[in-house]
């Protein structure tokens, strides 16, 4: 079993910045990504970033691609989301997950944090 914690969500004004943090209960596989997502009520839950242990390699939807960047920290099982340029629309709980593979393969995903709340004002 891995647990995630996320933690770094609050209210930011639109054009501000924040960083999200997913820590691991316990070191991973190499093999492992880890991944942030995000949905708002009434919405399918929107992948954003991913990042493999074993190589590095990002993974990043259209959509935030430029503005948001994704890294991990080996030492201490964690990895960030560095957002930049927030947008009121990016108002949504911010979830990690981690699983086995690709982190752009939406299936792999077998681990899930509880999420934490991220709210950009106008």
């Amino acid at each position: 079993q891995v647990q995630l914690v996320e933690s770094g969500g609050g209210l930011v004004q639109a054009g501000g910045s924040l960083r999200l943090s997913c820590a691991a209960s316990r070191r991973t596989f190499s093999s492992y990504s880890m991944g942030w997502f995000r949905q708002t009520p009434g919405k399918e839950r929107e992948f954003l970033a991913a990042f493999r242990w074993s190589d590095d390699t990002t993974y990043y939807a259209d959509s935030v691609k430029g503005r948001f960047t994704i890294s991990g920290d080996n030492a201490k099982n964690t990895v960030y989301l560095q957002m930049n340029s927030l947008k009121p629309e990016d108002t949504a709980v911010y979830s990690c997950a981690a699983g086995d593979g690709p982190g752009n393969n939406k299936n792999i995903y077998r681990y899930w944090g509880q999420g934490t709340q991220v709210t950009v004002s106008s």
